[in-house]
């Protein structure tokens, strides 16, 4: 996410180390980190959710992007790639007039072409989460960094990524974007070291 390097504190009321992108107090972002950042996803259901979020997510905080979350399910059919590759004009004007949603027409517009793409990636690897794993070679990549300032906005992992996705007609999915879809998927493990999921995920 872009905002990690942001200079939070880590750690909650509960003692345990968190990544410094978490602010203290902060019960939606503390619950994001500690249930789903990093956890490894196989599910195409919810590698579409991720897309649709990190696509709608760029130049912006995650945080923005989170507290729309609800909102974002139930205009985008339950992130139901079939339904919102279906989204016509109508709908799209539909969309730009919900403010439970970021309302930038390219980011909506590119959520519906992407769902097209997810589907045509689907045909064609028989899983959209089978092929994107692949780039990561099957598992999570674990890193040991120290520091959140450690972390990298992208790698070139990503930025292949990135690449091959916009060859397929993807959409506002950069190698920044990427990067963040990789992580936020756990197809790499970017906890800091001293945080209590880091070990977690690595089956510690």
């Amino acid at each position: 996410m872009t905002d990690k390097a942001a200079g939070f504190e880590a750690g909650l009321e509960d003692g345990r180390k968190r990544c410094g992108w978490v602010p203290p107090g902060d019960r939606l972002y503390t619950d994001y980190h500690d249930r789903e950042w990093g956890v490894p996803v196989y599910s195409d259901a919810v590698m579409f959710e991720f897309l649709v979020l990190e696509s709608a997510q760029a130049g912006l905080s995650w945080r923005t992007v989170l507290g729309k979350r609800e909102n974002y399910r139930r205009a985008f059919a339950g992130f139901d790639p079939r339904r919102v590759a279906a989204f016509d004009g109508r709908k799209i004007e539909e969309l730009m007039a919900d403010a439970g949603l970021i309302r930038n027409r390219a980011k909506l517009e590119a959520a519906v072409n992407n769902a097209a793409r997810f589907i045509k990636v689907q045909e064609d690897f028989e899983s959209f989460a089978g092929y994107i794993w692949d780039f990561a070679g099957g598992a999570p990549r674990v890193n040991s960094w120290a520091r959140d300032q450690d972390v990298p906005a992208t790698t070139a992992l990503a930025e292949a990524l990135s690449r091959d996705l916009k060859q397929r007609g993807f959409r506002f999915l950069g190698p920044i974007v990427c990067y963040s879809h990789m992580q936020a998927t756990g197809m790499v493990n970017d906890h800091i070291t001293s945080c209590f999921r880091h070990a977690e995920l690595c089956g510690g």
